[in-house]
């Protein structure tokens, strides 16, 4: 039953809606509308296939439980769930909407989202090549050494995947798992660290079959209340984990400059979504959501020429203040090391990485199109003296969201 379920919703959001001829009277325009769109990074994935539905079945699993404290205390309308491990049967769906957000949390009002999207991921999906080119090609799921030779890593497939929750219609579906990197103009791949040859680090087998995104990237079409939303969603690798040729951090430049190359002319000849159409998005309002794993101003992947800056910087993205916190500013002040160095705004950071590694940064985004009226946004980071506070300590990472009204231009 919930397999048919799924494929019903997927069905609904793939297929166009008709608009009605028979009449010559204008349809009048629907009034302007405020919706709260999200971004979180649940870090709810588990180690093995299957684990993560089984865990969900225990309704007092504090993980869960705390996840749906904070969506029942950031009430987003629409929201992108990052790290949710795929399930395409629809089990882990089900639950966290049924057996966590649809009851109370903490005496907190419950949520409702009869809307949910997932695809398939490329995390967990096996090349059959050596792809960290380590001499070695491990074809058993289930340790880091298979993972590292995936379209993207993963112990399993699917592992670390991407859920859609909306109180509002998905109508279409555009999805880019199968796109390759090698289709990309000038795809930066990452140097061969002892020859220098300028993208020689990948065979040209390994460039002929490896796919751009490490799981997906999604334009989903939403009707808000009469009003089209696209919501623009993905989870790029970080830019770590690697070695001298930073084969991640060329992948993950790749990645986010995906959704700023499908937001400008020029996609046509290049870009193709799953079902063979080709293009990038065209006209339209829209939010990037995802945990994109790269801050414009500080740590690995950072930069003039990083995805990310041309991102933030596209002209048609918003330019206002991007969504703050005060308990971000509260722990790089506290935990200071590398954050001491940072020339971002701490106020800004979404993740909590401690001092360690690249210290506390700004990878997570609900990024509106600059043709919105933005009335609101921040990061649940409550500080010490705030409320919520002690929903903190699950997540490295905190949900961003945005609040925009739709059906006026931008203040």
């Amino acid at each position: 039953m919930i397999r048919k379920l799924i494929a019903l919703l997927l069905s609904a959001c793939t297929t166009p809606q008709v608009a009605d001829t028979t009449t010559s009277e204008p349809e009048p325009a629907p009034p302007p509308v405020s919706v709260r769109v999200a971004s979180y990074n649940t870090t709810l994935y588990q180690v093995r296939a299957g684990q993560l539905a089984e865990r969900l079945r225990d309704t007092e699993w504090d993980r869960a439980v705390n996840f749906a404290e904070i969506l029942q205390e950031i009430r987003p309308d629409i929201i992108l769930l990052n790290e949710v491990d795929t399930d395409m049967s629809g089990e882990v769906a089900r639950r966290l909407r049924e057996d966590f957000l649809a009851v109370s949390q903490g005496g907190r009002e419950p949520l409702d989202y009869p809307y949910i999207f997932l695809a398939p991921s490329n995390t967990g999906v096996h090349t059959g090549l050596d792809l960290n080119q380590d001499g070695r090609i491990v074809t058993t799921p289930g340790s880091p050494a298979y993972a590292e030779d995936c379209h993207g890593f993963g112990t399993f497939e699917g592992q670390y995947g991407m859920l859609v929750l909306s109180r509002y219609p998905i109508v279409q579906s555009r999805t880019f798992q199968h796109l390759l990197w090698k289709d990309m103009p000038d795809p930066g791949f990452p140097n061969d660290p002892e020859t220098g040859e300028a993208g020689g680090f990948y065979p040209d087998e390994v460039k002929d079959i490896l796919r751009l995104s490490s799981k997906s990237h999604w334009d989903l079409t939403l009707d808000v209340a009469g009003h089209p939303l696209h919501l623009l969603a993905s989870h790029p690798t970080p830019p770590a984990f690697d070695g001298p040729e930073q084969r991640n951090v060329h992948r993950n430049t790749a990645e986010v400059r995906f959704w700023a190359d499908y937001l400008s002319e020029g996609a046509e000849g290049w870009m193709v979504d799953d079902e063979g159409v080709r293009g990038g998005m065209g006209e339209g309002s829209f939010v990037i959501v995802g945990d994109l794993n790269a801050d414009p101003h500080d740590g690995t992947g950072s930069g003039e020429g990083s995805g990310i800056v041309a991102l933030v910087n596209h002209p048609r993205t918003y330019q206002g203040d991007p969504p703050r916190s005060n308990g971000a500013v509260e722990a790089s002040q506290e935990q200071g090391g590398v954050n001491e160095e940072h020339v971002g705004d701490p106020a800004h950071d979404t993740s909590d990485w401690n001092p360690r590694g690249p210290g506390n940064l700004r990878v997570d985004y609900a990024l509106p199109s600059a043709d919105l009226t933005v009335e609101d946004s921040g990061v649940f980071w409550p500080a010490t003296d705030e409320p919520g506070r002690e929903l903190l300590g699950f997540s490295d990472h905190h949900a961003v969201w945005v609040q925009i009204r739709l059906g006026q231009g931008q203040d």
